[in-house]
């Protein structure tokens, strides 16, 4: 009977059983399909996937996997020049914008505090989901990695911690997004952004604490407005705290490259 093998490199793994992590995994069979439908049986979903090699070759999802073959599935790499090599995934966005599940409200909440475009809602549907990903080019970050696998959905990242704060974090180390923050820039109601207004624009709707304040932001969707109050303090703080995990978790990778000259059967 026909049969390929299949290698899956480096955090790729975590969608695998732990007795298949980190070696060939042979499958046998009648009939074939393109090795996008071969790489999702195993349960990865391919907006991972950055690079595919069949026998030392890069190719497509749609290419059709055969007899002998020796797959090699790359993760997203983060210090790698590939720009030589064809990859599966879509071009970069210039303008990153975001899109979460219902399970992800908590870090909706975090994103828009650092100042990321972060659409959420807590009843959006999966098919809902996947129309906002292909019609407003927005990243899906989600815990349901099987929502990546809908054939409308060509970007999207399964967050794979549980934890809201560590789940910031490995956002911004995921995308590189440590640079780019905008804190307090955006509504952590609608995900308006927010602009500056005058204190006089907004006296009616302030407490009476903090009339005197000076410095208001309005959303402009929504209308909430915004001032440092005691919590601010603290929403900056997780924010710088983020960032530093991020920078350390980048750390540790850096240099951690992959050996495309080693794929699995060209070794």
């Amino acid at each position: 009977m026909p049969a390929a093998r299949f290698r899956f490199y480096a955090e790729l793994n975590d969608f695998l059983p732990p007795e298949n992590r980190g070696g060939p995994l042979e499958r046998r069979f009648e009939v074939s399909g393109s090795v996008k439908d071969w790489i999702e049986s195993f349960g990865v979903p391919h907006t991972e996937v950055e690079l595919v090699l069949a026998n030392g070759e890069p190719v497509e999802f749609s290419y059709q996997v055969s007899d002998g073959d020796a797959i090699s599935v790359y993760p997203v790499f983060e210090s790698f020049d590939l720009s030589p090599v064809p990859r599966v995934r879509p071009e970069p966005l210039r303008d990153l914008k975001f899109v979460l599940d219902v399970h992800l409200g908590r870090l909706a909440a975090y994103m828009r505090m650092a100042g990321f475009d972060a659409a959420y809602s807590n009843n959006a549907s999966d098919p809902e989901l996947a129309e906002i990903v292909s019609n407003h080019r927005r990243v899906l970050l989600t815990r349901d990695r099987y929502l990546l696998m809908r054939s409308r959905v060509d970007r999207g990242y399964w967050v794979r911690s549980m934890e809201p704060k560590q789940q910031l974090v490995e956002v911004l180390h995921r995308f590189q997004l440590t640079g780019c923050m905008h804190p307090f820039t955006r509504c952590l109601c609608c995900n308006g952004e927010l602009l500056p207004v005058s204190r006089e624009d907004v006296r009616d709707h302030l407490p009476e604490r903090v009339r005197e304040r000076q410095q208001f932001r309005r959303c402009a969707t929504c209308g909430q407005v915004y001032w440092e109050g005691t919590h601010h303090a603290r929403m900056q703080k997780l924010l710088e705290w983020a960032v530093r995990q991020a920078g350390s978790l980048a750390k540790r990778h850096l240099g951690s490259g992959h050996d495309l000259s080693r794929a699995e059967g060209h070794e």
